[in-house]
């Protein structure tokens, strides 16, 4: 720092404290210079040569008296004790810059003015004159201190003064600016430190407050709890007393009222065998009398024709209101189809001919011509089906056609009529409903007669189902003849093409219902020509041409729809469902067997616009659909009463649960799906369902069982086959709480004995249909006890069962309409052996087909 105040800098260029020449390119030489070029510039620019001998005259002695530098300090102090530095700066300064013309002389003169002021009076300018006096003293007069080393003082001047000043002043500001930032910084850290604590504090401050309203809530709840259970137990005591007492006046009752029968009895055993009969007949008359005619003709109206002959022969009562003829104006003889014969429809017909407004002749294959000659006697017929009766011809069909001008409905299915008969057909002028499904001997030219003369132009039905020898022409011929047709129904018929369709449809434009069950071939063409009428009800099956396209058609075209089938139609995608979305008025959607459907096509279809109306819903082997779409179907389809779910695998409880609360569903399938007994429990809250069908669900168990059947009375279909975990506790639970039941399947449980068979007879008198099919510890005693509990039984499968014998089987059911039964050992795909024992499938085993 006495280096820096001096003026003088050591010289990077050599290690000995120099003064820095004029010459020198180093940092101190540039500033040295640069003061120097600010005296310069001080005077007017006339004076610029003599500001050029002031730096002359102070460089020069520099550069005289280096060497003095490096001379002993004795001598160093000599000069500066006798100020003679100055002296010969004030001497050298006024020479160079008056340069008078004798310089002797003016040194004398000068020392002698030294001499008369004093030394302490020399400035370095007094030797020259006034007017070239500068204004400021140079930074270059301390070089002669620095020359001979007598540079302990600092010299200052302004401009270092200001400079130091500028540098200080600086270097505070910078010192106070920077506290004042970390003063502000730790200002702010403290602020949001504090708001942190408080943020704390609050939430602390929420907790607590939530803690103590919670222990005030618990306390409430149970003393409530307290309160209820107190009050239950009371109530309870008081049904018990209330239960005990009406049970012991019921039991009195039926007391008095069976000691009243028994001494009937034993009174009617005393008497004669003539008094006997007029009692038991005065004992009938009484108990008919009971009923009013017209609920006894409503009884009778559900009868078949056996067993309303059997009524007849009850009573004079009986047999009379038998012969009321609203009775005979619907004919069923389809129900006794295998004992009905020519000369009973003949009898029937000929008593009730003018009655007759609905015959049904389905399968009755032993009829003939006697009983077709008798049929169109009766003029009032307006509905007949003749459906697979092999004695109808094209002559049988004439005779009908003169007789009977009345028909409306006409069913010639499977029956082997040719052109002749459709030539007929104009002979009905009300004509409105007509099947021809399966008629395979009528050609193009026999549906040309339907629009020839007066044909069969108020036609609005027509069923052409496995006609596969239509072709284009057909179509169109009737499309000319039946303009007015509403609903088509064409199924098996792979000969069926886009271009049967756009020839039927160019005429036809009041179609509403399609049904095209296995039709391969057709395509997006011909829904597009389909489009074009105002479709209601859409059905299309096993068809892998159909695309997204038809639906996109469907959503602009067809906005009252209300039935879409498209079953195993690969290429339908998510996209489908989401265009049909904004539909208002689907109730029916069945898209089963296409697995590309996902979440995201049924999410968005249910919360659309006919989600809170769909009654139907099918998705089985959708295998994509989750949990997320059941749980959606629960909380949007508020109607949907049939779902189902076959092998949609993704599907567990935490779908199920959700289905628990829909009080519409009726009928569900969750066959192949992953529910276990708590998803079961939870559907058993419905309480309205009537058909339910678990196949293949390995986590069932007799609990699951158990549970759902106490939460419904109403189930009449249960299907719960290949369930190998159940045993008879589950089928004494269904027989115990569910007396509705029609139709059980239990196959492939093999755990299953006699005895579910004989709870299943005693409480489950309605029964129609039963599959007890690989249920290898069933004897001859299960047949046993359901042919004396289940009267009504009409189909019963036993395949497989080995402990039942032949004998057993024609003895017990000789009356059923259908038996399957075999003793062999049940197939591997069963998943147990002859035992019972569970197999262990190896690979090569799992790709066999079943």
């Amino acid at each position: 720092m006495g280096e820096r105040r001096a003026g003088v800098r050591s010289c990077p260029r050599g290690r000995d404290r120099v003064p820095v020449p004029a010459g020198c390119r180093c940092r101190a030489g540039r500033w040295r210079r640069a003061a120097a070029g600010t005296a310069g510039h001080l005077g007017p620019r006339s004076s610029r040569p003599r500001a050029r001998c002031y730096a002359t005259a102070a460089a020069a002695p520099s550069a005289a008296m280096a060497s003095l530098g490096t001379a002993s300090p004795e001598l160093r102090a000599y000069f500066s004790r006798h100020n003679l530095l100055h002296v010969y700066e004030v001497l050298l300064c006024g020479l160079i810059v008056m340069r008078p013309e004798d310089p002797l002389k003016f040194l004398e003169e000068k020392l002698r003015e030294i001499m008369e002021k004093g030394l302490d009076a020399v400035l370095w300018y007094m030797c020259i004159d006034l007017s070239l006096n500068p204004k400021l003293k140079r930074i270059s007069e301390t070089y002669l201190n620095t020359v001979f080393g007598l540079d302990g003082e600092q010299l200052m001047t302004e401009e270092l003064c200001a400079k130091a000043w500028d540098f200080y002043s600086r270097n505070l500001m910078k010192l106070y600016f920077g506290g004042w930032i970390k003063y502000n910084l730790l200002k702010k850290n403290k602020r949001k430190k504090v708001k942190q604590k408080m943020a704390l504090a609050v939430v602390h401050y929420n907790v607590q407050i939530l803690r103590v309203i919670i222990q005030k809530w618990s306390m409430w709840v149970q003393i409530h709890k307290e309160k209820m259970t107190l009050a239950v137990k009371r109530l309870q005591q008081i049904f018990n007393k209330i239960y005990l007492n009406a049970v012991w006046k019921a039991w009195h009752a039926e007391a008095h009222c069976s000691l009243k029968t028994k001494a009937y009895f034993e009174s009617l055993a005393k008497e004669n065998q003539k008094g006997c009969f007029e009692s038991n007949d005065l004992t009938v008359r009484h108990k008919t009398s009971h009923l009013p005619e017209e609920a006894l003709l409503q009884i009778f109206c559900y009868v078949n024709l056996v067993d309303l002959a059997r009524c007849a022969q009850v009573s004079q009562t009986w047999m009379l209101l038998t012969q009321n003829s609203s009775l005979w104006s619907d004919i069923n003889f389809s129900s006794v189809k295998h004992k009905v014969q020519d000369q009973i429809v003949v009898n029937i017909l000929q008593k009730w001919r003018p009655y007759v407004l609905r015959l049904n002749l389905r399968g009755c294959y032993s009829l003939h011509w006697p009983s077709f000659k008798t049929i169109s006697e009766c003029k009032n017929l307006q509905d007949l089906n003749l459906s697979e009766c092999q004695g109808l011809n094209d002559e049988s069909m004439r005779l009908i056609s003169e007789g009977c001008r009345s028909l409306l409905y006409l069913n010639l299915s499977y029956t082997g009529i040719t052109n002749g008969t459709l030539r007929l057909l104009s002979s009905f002028p009300n004509l409105q409903y007509l099947s021809l499904a399966h008629c395979r001997k009528f050609t193009d030219k026999g549906l040309l007669y339907l629009s020839s003369g007066k044909g069969c132009h108020r036609l609005i039905y027509l069923d052409l189902s496995g006609c596969i020898q239509i072709s284009v022409d057909g179509f169109r011929n009737i499309a000319s003849g039946c303009s007015g047709i509403q609903d088509l129904l064409i199924n098996k018929m792979p000969t069926l093409t886009d271009r049967c369709i756009q020839a039927l449809v160019e005429k036809c434009q009041q179609i509403m219902s399609v049904v095209f069950l296995d039709s391969p071939h057709l395509s997006d063409t011909a829904f597009k020509a389909l489009a074009e009428c105002k479709l209601v009800k859409v059905s299309i099956e096993g068809n892998n041409q159909i695309t997204d396209l038809s639906f996109k058609l469907m959503s602009k075209r067809c906005p009252y729809i209300r039935h879409i089938h498209m079953a195993d139609c690969p290429n339908i995608t998510d996209a489908s469902l989401k265009m049909i979305s904004p539909l208002k008025h689907i109730l029916v959607l069945n898209v089963a067997d296409c697995i590309r459907i996902s979440d995201g096509g049924v999410r968005p279809f249910v919360q659309g616009s006919s989600g809170a109306k769909l009654r139907e819903l099918n998705l089985t082997n959708c295998i994509c659909v989750t949990d997320a779409s059941v749980t959606e179907i629960a909380q949007r389809c508020h109607e949907l009463s049939y779902l189902n779910l076959h092998h949609c695998e993704n599907v567990t409880d935490a779908g199920i649960e959700a289905l628990g609360n829909m009080s519409s569903l009726i009928s569900i399938d969750l066959s192949g799906t992953s529910i276990s007994d708590m998803g079961l429990r939870s559907l058993g809250h419905c309480g309205k369902i009537k058909e339910l069908s678990i196949s293949e669900c390995k986590n069932i168990s007799d609990t699951g069982i158990q549970e759902f059947c106490k939460g419904t009375k109403y189930l009449e279909h249960c299907h719960v086959s290949y369930c190998p975990q159940l045993t008879d506790e589950a089928v004494k639970t269904m027989a115990f709480h569910c007396h509705r039941l029609t139709s059980v399947n239990v196959a492939g449980c093999p755990k299953m004995t006699d005895t579910c068979i004989q709870y299943l007879a005693a409480a489950c008198h309605y029964l129609h249909f039963l599959d007890v099919s690989g249920c290898i510890h069933l004897t001859d005693k299960a047949l046993k006890y359901l042919w004396k509990g289940c009267k009504q039984l009409q189909i019963l499968k036993m395949l497989y069962c080995r402990n039942i014998t032949k004998q057993a089987v024609l003895k017990y059911t000789a009356k059923l309409e259908k038996q399957e039964h075999n003793d062999a050992d049940p197939p591997s795909w069963l998943g147990y052996d002859r035992d019972g024992n569970i197999l262990t499938f190896t690979k090569k085993h799992t790709s066999e087909p079943e």
